[in-house]
């Protein structure tokens, strides 16, 4: 093992209301109130790096009457919000990123708004297409391979255990071959950049790409480990339901998923805060291991577009700061 590689396993003791997203050639890096892009230009002279292109944007939090903040502190609930809103914000900053590759001869604004690359209309619908590729594959297909061979089950428990093994299989499955694409190694590279970086802020180090190489790259709050709960926490949501008629059978998959994507928001979220605990962390260690598939470790050049998101948001808030008030209704992943 080398000597980085022997280093670069401190982990953060702390959470830190800050979460994150791997892009095109960047990071996205969101806290409390704001949320940035960095991206990677393309170099204009051979060998040399491209600049760093910075986008920074206020998160709208336009839902914070008296009666929405009652619906904010209700648990599960607020997962299913927070992820809403981040697919929003996800969309938005891979069309950032994507803008930012365009070569400027062929037309590209370095700063054009997001809806000027992607309209809302084509953001709703890639997110629709998205939900339902995700929820067809991972929990309409299980119950309907299992839902064959039902009969020679003879058990809603062995039913229920086939189709919880079968939904897991086909999501590592899922998992493995994303790895195995070449073109998505730089986007794990960054995604490793973000974990990196964002543990090097809550152990209170210096935000250079040297100290954050040092820090592991998986991290208790990833959305590799949140899938992977989730898969699980399924197992047990649809246990009860015993084995009714096929539809509805597949319509309790159907609606049944806000409501296992809020118990496993929960879990992570939790298991972020009490990430220094020995038994937490057995328990997170399957997920943390499967971030091996979907992080690579990243370069000092990769370290310091994600540093330059991070900073980006920090410019405008402190997360260490933030009343319980501001902390109302923010719920991230890293």
């Amino acid at each position: 093992m080398s000597r980085v590689e022997s280093e670069a396993r401190l982990t953060a003791a702390r959470d830190a209301p800050l979460g994150g997203q791997a892009v095109l050639e960047g990071v996205m890096m969101r806290g409390i109130s704001n949320w940035a892009v960095a991206a990677r230009k393309p170099a204009i002279e051979p060998a040399t790096l491209g600049d760093i292109s910075i986008s920074r944007f206020q998160i709208e939090h336009g839902s914070m009457r008296s009666g929405w903040r009652r619906l904010y502190r209700l648990p599960v609930l607020r997962g299913v919000v927070a992820l809403v809103g981040s697919m929003g914000i996800g969309m938005k900053a891979l069309a950032i990123s994507a803008n930012a590759q365009i070569p400027p001869e062929e037309g590209a604004d370095p700063d054009a708004e997001p809806d000027d690359v992607i309209s809302g209309g084509i953001w709703f619908g890639t997110v629709a297409i998205s939900l339902v590729f995700a929820i067809g594959l991972f929990f309409v297909a299980p119950v309907g391979l299992t839902s064959l061979i039902r009969h020679q089950l003879g058990s809603s428990w062995l039913f229920w255990l086939v189709e919880g093994l079968l939904r897991t299989a086909i999501f590592l499955g899922y998992l493995t071959l994303l790895s195995r694409i070449r073109d998505l190694r730089r986007v794990f590279e960054y995604h490793g950049a973000e974990h990196k970086v964002i543990s090097c802020y809550e152990a209170g180090d210096e935000l250079t790409p040297e100290r954050a190489s040092r820090y592991s790259r998986l991290h208790p709050r990833c959305g590799t480990s949140f899938l992977l709960v989730v898969m699980i926490m399924a197992i047990f949501v649809f246990a009860p339901i015993g084995l009714p008629a096929w539809w509805i059978l597949v319509l309790t998959r159907i609606v049944g998923v806000p409501v296992i994507a809020g118990l496993s928001f929960e879990v992570i979220k939790w298991a972020g805060r009490n990430r220094a605990r020995r038994w937490v962390q057995w328990i997170m260690y399957p997920g943390l291991q499967l971030q091996k598939l979907t992080t690579r470790e990243p370069d000092l050049d990769q370290l310091a577009v994600s540093i330059a998101a991070l900073e980006a948001v920090l410019e405008v808030e402190t997360p260490g700061e933030m009343t319980a008030d501001d902390l109302l209704g923010v719920e991230v992943v890293a």
